[in-house]
């Protein structure tokens, strides 16, 4: 009777979340938000704790998952009528590339670093900052990317050229501190580093934010200002 009992809860548990879902829409899942990633761990702890407590039933789970349903509802409908309400409740973008330059208050406001920066670029096709003209970062944490028309992708093969070696681009500085690791599988040293810092104006590792360099290309620099 025990297994009787956590099969029936079980099988009404997803079918009030199932429902519960379709009645909120589509973006509750692909367009997540903070307030929306706490209310699924709740409901899901709340189904999941009860399917093992005997004296929790049918009744009680279906208050548990209606009461979340309409606290959820009720904040759909307060941003979607209340505009003032949608920076509290959901957030809003944040521009962390604008014309090319990295915003660094904006990264720190948003808790992110270069490196988490890159990763959401590379998730977009993107593998060199320079190619960026703006970045977006959304409110459900997925970034939108606009390239520089420079960048934009026409194939070789459209221009009737010959294939080409593609080479990685790679992060020799970041955030003022120097890459050691990836500097040495490139073959140079600090010596040569600076020298190629020294010609775009910059004295020090220090004032550097970031340093990306890409084989048999010129040193890609970006400072915390820009070089004088």
């Amino acid at each position: 009777m025990e297994y009787l009992r956590i099969a029936v809860e079980s099988l009404f548990g997803f079918g009030a979340l199932f429902i519960l879902t379709k009645v909120l829409g589509k973006t509750q899942i692909t367009q997540i938000t903070a307030f929306d990633f706490i209310a699924a761990l709740v409901l899901g702890e709340l189904v999941g704790n009860a399917l093992y407590d005997k004296e929790v039933g049918i009744p009680q789970i279906a208050f548990a998952v209606f009461l979340w349903g309409i606290l959820i509802y009720i904040t759909e409908i307060v941003t979607e009528k209340l505009k003032g309400t949608r920076k509290f409740l959901e957030g809003k973008p944040a521009i962390i590339i604008d014309q090319g330059r990295i915003q660094r208050e904006e990264l720190k406001n948003n808790k992110l670093d270069i490196n988490q920066l890159q990763h959401l670029l590379r998730s977009k096709d993107v593998f060199s900052i320079q190619d960026v003209q703006f970045a977006v970062l959304e409110t459900d944490g997925t970034i939108s990317v606009m390239k520089r028309s420079q960048a934009e992708t026409v194939t070789r093969e459209d221009m009737n050229l010959p294939p080409q070696r593609a080479s990685l681009p790679r992060m020799l500085v970041s955030d003022g501190e120097v890459l050691w690791d990836n500097l040495k599988e490139l073959g140079y040293d600090k010596r040569w580093l600076e020298a190629e810092l020294h010609t775009q104006n910059y004295q020090r590792v220090q004032d550097v934010l970031i340093a990306e360099y890409t084989p048999g290309e010129q040193l890609f620099v970006m400072g915390y200002e820009p070089a004088g």
